[in-house]
């Protein structure tokens, strides 16, 4: 074999490696390209839903320089209290005592001399805890009928802790029907996109399931959804659809 015949036949090998390995770095390319090839959509659930539980603190005070007095009026304003709820359709049953303070105003080693007005207060809870919620926002309504009675309710500074607290605890048994609308309404905002862009969808490339968030169903400034007996619950689903020609 000549040495031009030599030269010319690694030539001829060369070039067709080269239109090889292009071919395959196109191909690979096309496949890159077409996998970032994908559309980010979200699908919104929402559901009215109702509080099924209700919680409602009841802080009783009573004060008094002798402390065996401070607690037959706290026992006495207990028993008010029970009887109020009693007579507004609250249970004994749905009611229990969780704790019981004592504060000695003399025991204050920062107190100030001659500002004591009671040196004995004592505090005790009666804490609501009803499957009716309805019934204790009704019962919530009247609580002035205790201050005229002469009981002294405290909310320790916080006026939220001295209402009730509505709560949804049936949150499980919406969980399945609201993923699937979440995900349904993603799935048509995706096809109206690959319409939009004359595309079509090629299968899922990821998905996440937001967080299930129970709010106020009145989202005013200010409203606090434990609040609130009626309720919304929403769940946000984000999914990513590949797009193909």
């Amino acid at each position: 074999m000549s040495r031009t015949a030599e030269v010319l036949g690694a030539a001829l090998l060369v070039s067709a490696g080269l239109a090889a390995g292009g071919a395959l770095a196109g191909a690979g390319l096309a496949r890159a390209r077409s996998a970032d090839r994908y559309v980010t959509v979200k699908g919104i659930s929402e559901r009215e839903a109702k509080a099924d539980t209700a919680l409602w603190p009841l802080r009783v005070v009573a004060a008094d320089d002798d402390l065996a007095r401070a607690n037959q009026q706290l026992a006495a304003g207990t028993e008010k209290v029970k009887a109020f709820l009693g007579a507004n359709g609250i249970p004994d049953s749905d009611t229990a005592v969780q704790e019981l303070r004592v504060t000695d105003a003399y025991a204050d080693q920062y107190r100030a001399a001659g500002q004591v007005a009671r040196r004995y207060v004592v505090e005790t809870t009666l804490m609501v805890r009803s499957k009716s919620p309805e019934t204790v926002r009704a019962a919530s309504e009247k609580v002035a009928d205790l201050v005229r009675q002469g009981v002294v309710l405290s909310s320790r500074g916080d006026p939220e802790s001295s209402g009730p607290t509505y709560l949804f605890t049936r949150l499980n048994d919406i969980k399945p029907g609201m993923i699937a609308e979440a995900t349904k309404r993603a799935r048509e905002a995706a096809e109206q996109f690959a319409r939009d862009s004359k595309s079509s969808l090629a299968g899922i490339r990821h998905a996440t399931q937001g967080l299930f968030e129970i709010l106020p169903r009145d989202q005013a400034p200010g409203m606090r959804e434990g609040g609130q007996i009626e309720k919304t619950v929403r769940v946000v689903t984000t999914v990513e659809y590949f797009l193909a020609d």
